[in-house]
């Protein structure tokens, strides 16, 4: 707001000084005093944008003064200009500034609605420690469809994190239809590879020709190996406890929900104790500075290491990206087996 005030100011001050420095017989400026509250319109509320245009009113009239045209017909017609641009300006910051409440209201709701469907993951499950974040974007659309989940029983522990095509409502929608997709599969199905091919034949009927999501599968395989799947989802980042960081290199199967005829295949990883694997949505990956460089995932071991990791890894997020703000949704889980 206040670079509203100091632009529009400024730019009535120059004017006014221009007027008063030129000679009225080469030109008079007084109509353009309105450009001040034109520019207050697009960033200073209603009675803010109000006030400028008082103050290039007054000014407008003032102008008479020093331009020896007061009570001129001429005179007459710049102020008459400046009112009714001036009172065209606060008319549009009023709608605008409605606008942006209807849009704030709207954010808080889907981002609510998200929030609602994303469950809350245990703190351990099958051996492993589970700690999960969640960073809606600040620009943009509304909310996105990242997504995660974890099903486990005294047998199984399994593990989801996905994005889903598309903004809004809608694709908190679809969210919460992967995640029922996924615990109805994770259940019922044998293997890891099964659960994607059964949640990709569940999703196929509700999404439409533009709409699939990339989602990640990890499930453990007693106490010292994990099976991962990848159905068009970004790695996995693997932290060793003695080795350093690497991706997860798995066979990359279709998104879900595509319609297309799709295969998936496990790999499988030993797990030992110390190791951490992060599973993330593309909010992550796709992070760009302001030159448009992607974010180094390297980078990360560091913060990955830590104590605090997630917390660490936002803040690496956030210092890359311009102006410390997410593009994108930003879901993170990170699994790690404890050192006895």
């Amino acid at each position: 707001m206040r670079i509203g005030w100091t632009a529009s100011l400024a730019c009535l001050g120059l004017l006014v000084a221009l007027d008063i420095w030129l000679d009225s017989s080469v030109a008079v400026l007084t109509g353009l005093f309105a450009i001040s509250p034109l520019i207050a319109c697009a960033v200073l509320p209603t009675v803010s944008t109000a006030a400028v245009w008082a103050l290039s009113l007054a000014a407008a009239i003032a102008s008479g003064f020093w331009d020896d045209s007061l009570g001129t017909p001429q005179q007459t017609v710049r102020i008459v200009g400046v009112l009714l641009i001036g009172g065209t300006a606060v008319a549009i910051a009023e709608v605008r500034v409605r606008r942006e409440r209807r849009y704030a209201q709207m954010a808080q709701i889907a981002e609510a609605a998200q929030r609602a469907i994303l469950p809350v993951l245990p703190h351990q499950a099958g051996g492993i420690d589970i700690t999960a974040r969640y960073e809606s974007a600040v620009e943009g659309a509304l909310v996105g469809g990242d997504l995660y989940d974890c099903y486990f029983t005294n047998d199984v522990t399994r593990l989801l994190i996905g994005d889903v095509r598309g903004k809004g409502i809608g694709g908190v929608e679809q969210a919460a239809r992967v995640i029922r997709a996924f615990r109805q599969a994770a259940a019922r199905q044998s293997t890891l590879a099964d659960v994607a091919m059964d949640m990709d034949d569940y999703l196929v009927p509700f999404f439409d020709d533009e709409e699939f999501v990339t989602a990640l599968l990890v499930e453990t395989i007693g106490a010292d190996r994990l099976a991962v799947v990848s159905c068009g989802h970004p790695p996995a980042l693997l932290l060793r406890h003695r080795d350093g960081l690497t991706s997860v290199e798995v066979p990359h199967g279709l998104p879900l929900g595509t319609g297309l005829p799709a295969t998936f295949a496990a790999a499988e990883m030993p797990w030992a104790p110390g190791d951490r694997l992060l599973l993330y949505t593309d909010g992550l990956s796709e992070a760009r500075d302001q030159r448009g460089e992607f974010l180094d995932l390297a980078e990360l071991a560091i913060p990955l290491a830590g104590q605090h990791a997630l917390d660490g890894i936002l803040d690496a997020v956030r210092h890359h990206v311009r102006g410390g703000v997410l593009g994108d949704d930003l879901a993170l889980v990170l699994l790690e087996r404890p050192v006895s």
